[in-house]
């Protein structure tokens, strides 16, 4: 359901309303352990761990594969070039000009999809839930982080969602004066230049009223909204911190572990 006043999705999931610091440190958690490995089993065992965090997000069935299209279409796409073209070792399976399949080729190519869909999928889905004004308000208030970078970071991700419409506003002005007709190249050059100076106004006159709000001062600051930190949040931390340990755990424990810098 989508929230009127904020124009935000309104999920329902126990990870949903949780921190975004919980959730941005949740991602890094699972996510990082397992770049430094290129092995099947630690990818494999961490992405049947990862099904729960999934699960409990709060994404809708449509919401869940549309967003996370991008990487299952990259994974296999990923594969193919790795089997392809990969480091050859064992039997070759097939050779032509400079593609080479061979058994050490096909091993990457599972573990490199695997991995991408283990590494990628906690952190778009957890991403997904992660509002940019209380991820703000965590980075300023908890992580100490300077308030005037992170609130202006904030404003300039506000003023994203904008451009969108200006470009659509943009066509439909230049096609109610008959100049939208021929030259694609040339009018989308042109849509781009007057977007760009529209992008420049937008920002001097938000800046203006930031200072004019006090935005620029350096004195103590007050926050609308307290960043809250519960048990849950750890939980969930500690959760994330717990699947690259054990799929690492269960990839040495059977000699499968290989990590990216002996490949």
């Amino acid at each position: 359901m989508i929230d009127p006043l904020t124009a935000t999705v309104e999920r329902t999931g126990p990870i949903a309303p949780r921190s975004a610091l919980a959730k941005l440190a949740a991602a890094l958690l699972v996510s990082v352990p397992l770049v430094f490995s290129i092995d099947v089993v630690s990818a494999s065992v961490a992405l049947i761990l990862e099904i729960p965090l999934l699960l409990l997000a709060g994404l809708g069935v449509r919401e869940f594969w549309t967003r996370t299209a991008p990487l299952w279409i990259a994974a296999p796409l990923g594969a193919v070039t790795i089997a392809l073209y990969g480091v050859t070792s064992g039997e070759v399976h097939f050779e032509w000009l400079l593609m080479r399949v061979s058994d050490g080729s096909l091993s990457l190519a599972a573990a490199t999809a695997v991995r991408v869909l283990a590494i990628g999928l906690p952190a778009v889905v957890l991403f997904i839930t992660v509002d940019p004004t209380d991820l703000a308000d965590d980075l300023a208030q908890r992580m100490r982080l300077p308030a005037r970078f992170v609130i202006g970071a904030l404003a300039g991700m506000r003023m994203l969602g904008l451009l969108v419409e200006d470009w659509r506003a943009l066509g439909l002005a230049r096609r109610a004066r008959g100049v939208a007709d021929q030259g694609r190249i040339r009018r989308a050059l042109g849509m781009a230049f007057a977007l760009f100076v529209l992008a420049i106004r937008r920002g001097s006159s938000l800046a203006t009223a930031m200072e004019a709000r006090g935005f620029g001062g350096t004195g103590p600051r007050s926050w609308a909204r307290a960043s809250v930190w519960t048990w849950q949040d750890t939980v969930l931390v500690l959760a994330a911190a717990v699947i690259p340990v054990v799929a690492i755990w269960v990839a040495v424990a059977i000699g499968a572990w290989n990590f990216i810098g002996a490949v």
